[in-house]
């Protein structure tokens, strides 16, 4: 664990010219934010390719589901800001960091669920994010005339406000060739409150939007920015963020014999125990490598 807080630590040494917000040097308020030609020319900066981990070499693995609750303190960074308007050049939140990967077609890899079965298509993904519905007036106004007016067709999308946590699927697996504990992130989903329920006034359930293969998606992580609360002058991009796990998450599901079932199936309705056994997992991951040392 120490040797992969080295690695992260170096990763984050760099730091590209754009991720600047230039303000010092802004001869207009449009300028703001905007990296110079000197600055352009001289990022050179992508993300750092993961190493090829033979099969042979994975002595012991685990797969792991994660929740990001955004509503943690430590999470914050990963929210905000919800108005980019309103936010300082160069820095979104994560949910919108995705989308406009998506949108622009760099990011390709988007799926249904997390095993990455059912690959949605750009009109499948809009379906999920918007909600149409007509009201009651309008209804009846159909109903009479055969026409609806605008004002009673009510539209509801999903944007970054809407976010309240993510999931993340990894593996942790032990490098034998590097005698070390490692991690992978795998893919990552958004997760938000069903639309549908919220604008029936029902008890909504949180779904998860769309699961993203994480690899297709660090080019683009890599070019956008969080907050960094500790050092407003060194913003760290995503792709770093997640990779070094500055996140706090708690183990919702790990892979098992079971059908990779998760805790809340076997530990119903207790949240303390569900908690309880979320923390038993990670002390379990953590001491692996320990116990590789102990004779």
């Amino acid at each position: 664990m120490k040797r992969l807080f080295v690695l992260v630590f170096l990763m984050l040494l760099p730091v590209i010219g754009s991720a600047q917000s230039n303000i010092l040097n802004a001869h207009t308020p449009q300028e703001i934010g905007r990296p110079t030609p000197q600055q352009i020319k001289e990022d050179h900066s992508r993300p750092l390719p993961y190493p090829f981990t033979d099969d042979k070499d994975v002595l012991w693995s685990i797969q792991v589901w994660e929740k990001i609750d955004l509503d943690e303190r430590f999470n914050l960074r990963l929210y905000y800001p919800v108005d980019t308007a309103l936010a300082t050049p160069g820095q979104v939140s994560l949910f919108d960091a995705l989308m406009s990967g998506i949108n622009s077609g760099k990011i390709t890899e988007v799926y249904a669920d997390t095993y990455f079965t059912e690959k949605l298509t750009p009109d499948m993904l809009k379906e999920r994010m918007t909600f149409t519905d007509t009201m009651d007036a309008g209804i009846e106004q159909y109903n009479y005339e055969g026409k609806v007016d605008e004002q009673y067709i009510r539209r509801m999308k999903i944007t970054s406000a809407e976010i309240e946590e993510y999931h993340v699927r990894g593996v942790w697996y032990f490098d034998a060739r590097y005698g070390e504990l490692r991690y992978r992130l795998i893919g990552i989903a958004p997760v938000a409150y069903d639309l549908a329920s919220v604008a029936a006034g029902m008890d909504a359930e949180l779904v998860e939007l769309f699961w993203v293969f994480f690899p297709d998606a660090r080019e683009t992580l890599h070019n956008y920015y969080a907050y960094n609360p500790r050092n407003a002058a060194r913003p760290m991009n995503y792709d770093h963020l997640l990779n070094g796990r500055f996140f706090n998450t708690i183990i919702y599901k790990t892979s098992n014999e079971y059908g990779d079932r998760s805790i809340r199936e076997y530990i119903h309705e207790n949240a303390l125990r569900q908690l309880l056994e979320s923390n038993r997992i990670k002390e379990m991951i953590r001491d692996y490598e320990e116990d590789q040392w102990n004779y």
